[in-house]
């Protein structure tokens, strides 16, 4: 009797060993017989220990992978789901678009493929966020020159008109004072969209990226919040400019004190090592890696439904009086430092999630 077609060597399935996507093949029981070497790399284990493996030895019991798995069997038909939720204790948490297809055999034996797509898809979507936010820089300029200078004068204008008022009529002038900085400032944020000088990258340990947000943060905004921390020791620094990161995370955790409750506020702080797969982005099929992962999560209200796929996108905002800049800024700088962010939300738990490459081997400074 002639052998389940993916049972043979490997060597005999060139095509399947050079697709860029993880391809597993089960037969009788789950048990693994066959992984691409980009299987391997998004289990992060070599073929040879996962074809000794079932399907259940790499994956929590509980995996909606399990019913796709199921459903395709018992149809005898492809079955497909977007983000399927693969997350291990080893891996972390990470979403796939799945597809399972029978291969006809008289075992059973199914094809599975995953696609990463989720965060795929994220990248790809802050590349174009990106050009569009930078594509604010012309309007920037503009109201910078045409409004800038009659602001100030407006602002100077109130001044002078406030020495001469009664104290009781002074709110009037200091309400001038106030938006005019306000305006003023909300043109400056918008200008730093337009900001496309390159930046030195230089070994950073994000660790004390973290320490020093905190500090600022405890000593200000977020004097109330309790803070945890879960850091990997032995993370490896990442490649960027350490003012600028400081201010990503520095929004990250203003934007989850404004949202925690009156008491019980909690904002926890981890870092994590993650070894997974390499990421095609855009239409240039560049493939990158971005291992070092980030979070930053509170026990506050949520994001709202409607605005979490744009939560990143300029002007949108969860607060009565804000910009919708401060996050946008974020993904960019995020962005140019190759890197992805992306935010998990619901009542009590928000989480956002910051991905980095690592810097190469190098002294950190």
């Amino acid at each position: 009797m002639q052998e389940p077609l993916f049972r043979r060597s490997p060597t005999e399935f060139p095509i399947a060993n050079t697709l860029p996507s993880p391809i597993l093949v089960i037969g009788t029981g789950q048990q693994i017989v066959y992984a691409n070497p980009a299987a391997e790399q998004f289990f992060d284990t070599g073929a040879a220990i996962l074809l000794k493996q079932k399907l259940s030895d790499i994956l929590p019991f509980d995996s909606p992978l399990f019913q796709l798995v199921a459903q395709a069997r018992e149809r005898n038909a492809s079955a497909a789901e977007r983000d399927v939720d693969l997350s291990t204790p080893r891996h972390g948490e990470r979403l796939a678009d799945v597809t399972v297809t029978p291969l006809g055999e008289p075992d059973g034996t199914l094809v599975i493929a995953f696609s990463e797509r989720g965060l795929a898809h994220r990248m790809d979507r802050q590349l174009m966020a990106r050009g569009a936010v930078r594509s604010m820089h012309g309007m920037a300029s503009v109201l910078a020159h045409e409004i800038k200078n009659p602001l100030a004068g407006i602002r100077g204008a109130a001044q002078l008109l406030e020495e001469q008022l009664a104290s009781s009529d002074r709110q009037l002038t200091q309400l001038i004072c106030d938006e005019s900085d306000r305006i003023r400032g909300l043109i400056d944020r918008m200008e730093a969209f337009g900001d496309t000088r390159s930046f030195q990258r230089h070994p950073v340990n994000i660790h004390e990226v973290l320490a020093r947000v905190r500090r600022v943060s405890e000593s200000g905004f977020a004097r109330g919040a309790n803070f945890v921390e879960n850091f990997d020791p032995s993370l490896p620094p990442v490649a960027g400019d350490r003012d600028q990161l400081i201010q990503v995370f520095l929004n990250l955790v203003r934007n989850a004190s404004d949202a925690l409750p009156e008491s019980g506020g909690e904002i926890t702080l981890t870092t994590s090592y993650r070894p997974g797969v390499r990421f095609g982005v855009g239409t240039s099929g560049e493939r990158v890696s971005l291992p070092l992962e980030v979070t930053v999560r509170d026990n506050g209200a949520g994001v709202p439904p409607d605005l979490l796929a744009c939560i990143f996108d300029p002007f949108v905002t969860t607060k009565a009086r804000g910009s919708g800049l401060g996050l946008a800024l974020v993904a960019k700088i995020v962005g140019d430092h190759g890197g992805v962010i992306e935010c998990d939300s619901q009542p009590r738990r928000t989480i956002f999630r910051v991905l980095l490459p690592i810097a190469p081997n190098e002294e950190t400074q």
